[in-house]
């Protein structure tokens, strides 16, 4: 295999797991959100939820 298409094979695993996992991490986060516990909401806001 060519390093070229080594790289793009590589590149477009890690947009696909970025993207899932973004995606799952949004979700998470409005799932979870509610106005009347600012503070945990706060605190949870940077977690990433990696769930498969």
């Amino acid at each position: 295999m060519s390093p070229i298409n080594w790289l793009s094979l590589f590149f477009t695993f890690c947009l696909t797991f970025l993207m899932f996992n973004l995606m799952n991490y949004f979700s998470f986060n409005l799932k979870s959100y509610k106005p009347l516990k600012n503070n945990y909401s706060n605190k949870n806001k940077m977690k990433f939820s990696w769930k498969w």
